[in-house]
């Protein structure tokens, strides 16, 4: 018999363990196999261990070691800068107040200085510093908003926010970041009260001219946008902070990983952010996913299947996660609205708890307009009968406004052909930005023509204040279609000048916005074509559309110029007091 071959009876050759070996033992002896079993049972637990204890605490000795090592050398080369603003705001304070001095007429500025002590008598000591907490707080204070000439609603915020710390502590040094080079500050300043109505106090107001705006921008970042501007966000903040350190520092456009950078640089200046929406949510997320409520819901709706699916979610998640990680460092958070403060908490919330971040998460309502239009606009029985059935969009010609939604809601309205959507017309009201919107306008009109509602449809392009303050007084119904609006400005347009509101139920609008007042409704919810068409024609055709414009202008009163001073100084003096 060969060598090669096996005895008559004996086991094969191809056995799948040793002679004496138990099944799956690997060829490992027990101990061995139980230690490996264990390490890999426990290896999800301690990755969670090492994302949230390890990791954070070897960011905390980075912070203080590296972070604060270059935050130093940040600080002593912007000494010479801020030692020049403090002299020229001294000089400018003077030449103004010399020029005021020799002025006869001083009523105007007197009844806007009675107007701000007003704002100012509501909050003053409720620090608990006393006078010095409420006037003589000599500080500069940096707002980080590099786009801060844009003229859109989250600047309206920025300079009414200004204003409001100029007239709360006067001694104070104002610091914009900003990357309009093309802009002088009298031309800034210019815009804002020709813009706002907002008079800004020229001699304690600065700007620092940021040269890194590019690495913000979207088209800097063709894929990974999101995390692409995030990181680029963190080279303006270094280029920001080596030309002036400031004492506070607020941000009030969302650069969320500016706030996390700032703190590991300066562990101990106080921070606060304004946020209009969440850079990432927990809907967009969900929206992603074809299955969820939200499934269809947003630009990205249903993107998350396949396998460039699943890495979008992935990738998602993990920019949620460090995006939880950089909110929580800030001090004082303030959102627009409760949806976007529900989404900030269970983001920020969580490792705020962790930090000891004691301050709540704020709803401080955008100043909108509301005195103005109520000035210009007028709601009673004699108005009424200058109404026509004119239904207003105010929006820009963004995707995610969802025009598209309107106008086939508006096709189904007046396919029933009721009186009401007989006399009907559909005014688009927004601006164009850049080619984009001048092509989404393009197949807009197409979509208009397609539904052959082309002779009840008015687009208004790029309408100045002053029309569209002419189109909200004779104008019925106001309009929103978008999902998960995070505030709605134009929404609370409408409110003030009187319109019935048939919004989307979802976001500020719904949440904040178009409430009741004394159990009685201000407007109509819906979320699909046929609930719009409902509610155009319930709004259209109201028995009493006066009282519903009446508790509209009523609610509408919570989100004027000076509720929003009142609370924007409450949160900020939180952080004054800090300083103290």
């Amino acid at each position: 018999m060969s060598d090669l071959e096996a005895p008559h009876g004996s086991s094969s050759s191809c056995s799948v363990h040793p002679q004496g070996d138990a099944p799956f033992s690997f060829g490992m002896e027990p101990k061995t196999l139980a230690f490996t079993a264990i390490a890999i049972a426990c290896t999800p637990f301690a990755i969670l261990i090492w994302w949230n204890f390890f990791l954070p605490f070897l960011f905390r000795i980075f912070s203080l070691t590296v972070g604060s090592l270059l935050g130093w050398i940040l600080r002593k080369g912007a000494e010479g800068r801020r030692s020049l603003l403090i002299r020229a705001t001294a000089e400018n304070e003077a030449l103004f107040r010399e020029s005021k001095a020799q002025e006869k007429d001083g009523a105007s500025a007197s009844s806007d200085d009675e107007s701000w002590e007003n704002i100012e008598g509501s909050i003053i000591g409720s620090s608990g510093n006393g006078e010095k907490g409420g006037r003589d707080w000599d500080g500069i204070v940096g707002f980080f908003h590099p786009f801060c000439n844009a003229g859109g609603g989250g600047e309206r915020v920025l300079w009414a926010a200004v204003r409001a710390t100029q007239k709360r502590w006067p001694n104070a040094k104002i610091v914009v970041y900003t990357g309009d080079h093309d802009v002088s500050k009298e031309n800034m300043l210019s815009r804002v009260k020709n813009t706002f109505s907002i008079d800004i106090h020229p001699p304690t107001i600065h700007f620092i001219y940021l040269s890194t705006r590019h690495w913000v921008l979207s088209s800097t970042w063709p894929h990974m946008t999101l995390l692409g501007q995030s990181v680029g966000s963190l080279f303006m903040g270094l280029d920001a902070f080596s030309l002036l350190v400031p004492d506070i520092f607020v941000d009030t456009m969302g650069y969320a990983f500016v706030l996390g950078l700032c703190k590991i640089l300066f562990p101990d200046m106080p921070t606060a952010a304004y946020v209009h929406y969440p850079t990432i949510s927990t809907d967009m997320l969900d929206s992603l996913d074809p299955k969820t409520p939200v499934g269809s819901q947003g630009v990205n709706a249903g993107k998350g299947v396949g396998f460039k699916g699943a890495l979008k979610r992935h990738y998602w998640k993990l920019f949620a996660s460090i995006y939880s990680w950089m909110g929580a460092s800030v001090d004082v958070v303030m959102t627009n609205s409760s949806w976007t403060q529900a989404h900030i908490q269970s983001l920020w919330g969580p490792r705020r708890k962790q930090r000891g971040r004691e301050n709540p998460i704020a709803v401080v309502y955008p100043p909108c307009a509301v005195n103005e239009i109520e000035r210009a606009v007028e709601i009673s029985e004699e108005s009424e009968k200058r109404r026509q059935k004119y239904l207003v969009y105010i929006a820009q010609f963004r995707p995610e406004k969802n025009h598209q939604l309107i106008l086939q809601s508006f096709a189904e309205f007046v396919k029933t052909g009721t009186p009401s959507a007989k006399e009907a017309k559909l005014v688009l009201l927004g601006s164009v930005r850049d080619d984009n919107d001048s092509r989404r306008v393009y197949k807009l009109r197409l979509l208009v023509n397609e539904l052959h509602i082309k002779d009840q449809v008015i687009f208004q392009l790029d309408a100045p204040w002053s029309e569209i303050l002419q189109w909200l007084g004779k104008a019925f119904v106001g309009v929103n279609g978008m999902w998960n609006e995070h505030f709605g400005i134009g929404v609370v347009e409408y409110l003030a000048a009187g319109l019935i509101s048939v919004v989307h139920n979802s976001g500020g609008p719904k949440l904040d916005i178009v409430t009741d007042v004394d159990g009685e409704p201000t407007g109509f919810l819906a979320s699909t074509p046929s609930e719009f068409a409902e509610g155009f024609e319930k709004a259209l055709s109201h028995p009493d559309p006066l009282s519903v414009r009446r508790r509209a202008r009523l609610s509408s009163k919570r989100f004027t110029e000076e509720e929003f001073a009142r609370k924007w100084l409450s949160e900020l003096e939180k952080l004054v007091a800090m300083k103290l």
